[in-house]
């Protein structure tokens, strides 16, 4: 007789997207890519949060709950979890020596990058929604208005980063054109998370 556990759809992605950055875990041993097993490490110990820390910790403090209102959200993770899984594997190809993001296939980063955005951009207006629990009010417009604000802060921070750490990182030196093409990817992905949001309620929905 078998034991059936039946899994919820996002758990699911998240545990897929676990697996396959387990797989580039791999791979980082078997080519020696000490970066690569940094960043899978890092990635599958993030992954692993939103799997454990609600068992753990089912009733936060309420002055954290709005910042952690994403992490108790398993469809906003399960967003995250398939935009960290397709960026790892793009840096290095499970099975394979392949790394599309830096080496083989520059334009690689416009798929994190469309992500990227996408998952930013519904992480800080999740955030800014949940505020409420603290008093603080905001309307669709505002959480709207204030998203967009703090996302292209945090898009041209990381440019900005980029851009300074190029003297010292040589694989990341980039163009004026391929960083104008970053925020576009950032803001087309970040259209995509409004539209989900408003139009589907996915991952959570804008209250009037």
């Amino acid at each position: 007789m078998f034991l059936v556990v039946k899994i919820e759809r996002e758990r699911l992605v998240i545990i897929s997207s676990l697996f396959l950055v387990f797989l580039g875990f791999l791979t980082a041993l078997l080519n020696g890519r000490n970066d690569h097993l940094y960043r899978t490490l890092v990635a599958m110990v993030g992954l692993s949060i939103p799997l454990v820390l609600p068992g753990k910790l089912p009733d936060p403090p309420v002055k954290l709950r709005p910042f952690l209102a994403p992490v108790y959200n398993e469809k906003t993770m399960a967003i995250l979890s398939i935009f960290v899984a397709i960026h790892v594997s793009l840096v290095n190809v499970p099975f394979t020596g392949h790394d599309l993001f830096h080496k083989d296939w520059r334009n690689a980063d416009m798929i994190s990058h469309f992500l990227g955005g996408l998952t930013v951009w519904i992480i800080v207006a999740e955030i800014l929604s949940a505020l409420e629990s603290l008093g603080v009010q905001l309307t669709k417009r505002q959480v709207v208005v204030y998203s967009f604000v703090i996302f292209y802060a945090l898009s041209l921070g990381w440019e900005v980063a980029e851009k300074l750490s190029e003297s010292w990182i040589g694989f990341i030196t980039e163009s004026t054109g391929n960083k104008l093409r970053d925020l576009v990817m950032n803001t087309l992905g970040a259209l995509l998370g409004l539209w989900m949001v408003e139009k589907k309620g996915y991952p959570f929905r804008l209250e009037e």
